[in-house]
């Protein structure tokens, strides 16, 4: 006699049906400053160093990736379903004034950590009218 999943103490639990829609996923981010930079940390487990994007603009960071399954498994197999896999993105407002052309970054055991150069903000500028 074969039992279900639930008889056996376990719950079948998608969440949001992460593993088979293609929804795009949200990083969790820790981002602080040094006296020089603002750093960013994401954890970023299962997704090879190719898959990950960093990109900035003037005082948006985004980090896009991709976690694949390289498994084929059937919804019924499954007891617990929480990981999420597919395309997952984040951007963030920077909290200062950066120099984008200046960013570094590093992947190492599964984190990445992006640098980003402190600048001033640029004051207040008064613009002298001409008279034509």
């Amino acid at each position: 006699m074969s039992s279900s999943p639930s008889q056996q103490g376990f719950v079948k639990k998608p969440v949001n049906g992460a593993a088979k829609t293609r929804a795009e996923g949200q990083l969790a981010l820790d981002v602080f400053q040094t006296k020089q930079s603002i750093v960013v940390v994401a954890p970023i487990a299962g997704v090879k160093l190719e898959d990950i994007n960093v990109s900035i603009t003037e005082d948006v960071l985004t980090i896009k990736g991709q976690r694949n399954l390289e498994m084929d498994i059937p919804e019924e197999d499954y007891f617990t379903q929480e990981c999420f896999w597919g395309d997952f993105s984040r951007s963030i407002v920077l909290p200062a004034a950066v120099d984008p052309n200046k960013i570094s970054a590093s992947f190492k055991d599964g984190v990445l950590k992006v640098s980003i150069p402190k600048t001033e903000r640029i004051k207040t500028k008064v613009v002298r009218i001409q008279a034509e």
